[in-house]
């Protein structure tokens, strides 16, 4: 059996999706146990399930909350989640609630992986390349990261990407500006210099290549990690709303959809981010995924299942393993 501790408290959307998911999470795994955190009042629907536990709290800590604040929070959701990851010896545990707050007590309670400075949200995107995708840390655990950290980044990355996608010598990337090896600020110049001895690294790529296909493992700081992100998610979701807009315009354009409508089809899956879930906090001592904070059932299901399916595949500890090589 795979146990998730699921904080079903602290999204923006409340309890709605995150009840439907759960419900329709633990149909779909039968091999799933869930142990829930949240007001038992809301969790009624959740009453009674077979492999569903749930273990109460009314308290939920703002998005804006620091380390402190969290720490201070013993009643809130994500507090009691985080240590029922230890008292219920969970597998994974999964939050829409403030990334701070999650990722502070996540890192302070159940703790880093010997050898990991600083833990970091790593996500899979999808490229050009058909059944190709490309993972890209940090995208949000840090506000401020040194050299040291990217390069350390660089290595889970590496490790991650072996383990889930199979492929022996993953190539790394470094976001830029431009391609050059002069680029970048201080922080990144530093970080080319401690990587290019590596024989993975194969150096800068800017933006507008991130997502084509040719870098398996790409590094940014979390704050700009973060921002490219966003910004990828926004885009995809407008693009797919300008496309529906322009086949709507008239009778002809809608009879050319129908025609077209396979193709669009599968280009909006492949690119809706709330299939992927959120990010794997990589470098702690379980599997921790950050759901986004606006997650419907969609997303958070897609999260839960994220979770599922790393715990199952024991990434903890191959990630352990691969570090040490």
């Amino acid at each position: 059996m795979i146990k998730l501790v699921i904080d079903m408290m602290g999204g923006d959307n409340g309890y709605k999706p995150t009840v439907a998911a759960v419900s329709r999470f633990i149909e779909d795994f039968p091999d799933a146990e869930i142990v829930a955190v949240g007001n038992e009042k809301v969790l009624t629907p959740l009453k009674g399930k077979d492999r569903v536990k749930i273990i109460p709290s009314t308290t939920i800590v703002p998005m804006e909350c620091g380390v402190l604040e969290a720490m201070r929070s013993k009643d809130s959701s994500v507090y009691k989640a985080v240590n029922a990851v230890i008292d219920e010896e969970a597998d994974a545990i999964v939050s829409a609630g403030s990334t701070g707050a999650f990722l502070s007590l996540v890192t302070l309670i159940v703790k880093k992986i010997d050898g990991v400075k600083r833990p970091a949200i790593i996500s899979p995107f999808p490229t050009r390349l058909k059944d190709k995708q490309v993972v890209l840390l940090d995208v949000g655990a840090n506000a401020e990261n040194s050299a040291d950290d990217l390069v350390n980044f660089a290595a889970m990355g590496v490790a991650y990407y072996k383990v889930v996608f199979g492929k022996e010598e993953p190539s790394i990337h470094l976001i830029c500006n431009g391609t050059e090896e002069g680029k970048g600020t201080p922080l990144y110049k530093e970080t080319y210099e401690l990587l290019k001895s590596n024989p993975s690294f194969k150096g800068y790529i800017e933006g507008r290549n991130v997502l084509s296909g040719e870098a398996d493992v790409v590094v940014f700081d979390g704050f700009t990690g973060n921002i490219f992100l966003k910004t990828t998610e926004g885009t995809a979701k407008l693009m797919s709303g300008m496309i529906k807009e322009a086949f709507t315009q008239s009778i002809w354009s809608k009879i050319g959809y129908l025609f077209a409508k396979k193709g669009f089809n599968k280009l909006k899956d492949k690119m809706d981010y709330k299939k992927v879930g959120g990010g794997f906090l990589i470098g702690v001592n379980t599997v921790a995924v950050k759901a986004h904070g606006n997650a419907n059932e969609v997303s958070f299901y897609s999260s839960m299942k994220m979770a599922y399916n790393l715990a199952k595949n024991g990434i903890i500890e191959k990630i352990k393993e691969n570090l040490k090589a």
